[in-house]
């Protein structure tokens, strides 16, 4: 039997994109970069785990905020180069801006126009020193 982790299509770096699905609503929280590793510890341990390229380590979400991801479903598109985690998010709130997700801009006559306000102050959230996960 093939190892299921085998079936993707990691790209050159090793790593494939994750977006971060609100279970209920549908909304797109977030995206993320996951690893082989960060991908079966997320399966195996129900919540969402990333690869922090900028650190160059795991990233549990809401290791510091407490917003945690848990897990609810998995999906591997068509191509096996997308995966999507259908997620609770603890505590309503995705983004390290303070906002329940980081697709908070549209795009207006040429300009990007925030439109979902701050829920919590980042500096609440994260301990000095820390501008986001």
């Amino acid at each position: 039997m093939t190892d299921w982790l085998d079936e993707i299509h990691w790209n050159e770096d090793g790593l494939l994109p994750a977006i971060a699905q609100d279970h209920k609503t549908g909304r797109i929280l977030m995206m993320a970069w996951m690893n082989r590793e960060a991908l079966a510890l997320t399966a195996s341990e129900q919540r969402a785990i990333y690869w922090s390229r900028s650190r160059g380590k795991l990233w549990r979400k809401g290791e510091e905020s407490g917003h945690v991801q848990k897990l609810h479903e998995l999906r591997l598109d068509c191509d096996a180069d997308v995966i999507v985690l259908q997620v609770e998010q603890i505590g309503g709130i995705a983004c390290h801006t303070g906002r329940e997700s980081c697709f908070y801009r549209v795009y207006e006559n040429g300009a990007w126009k925030t439109v979902d306000a701050v829920l919590k102050d980042p500096d609440a959230i994260y301990h000095a020193g820390h501008s986001h996960e």
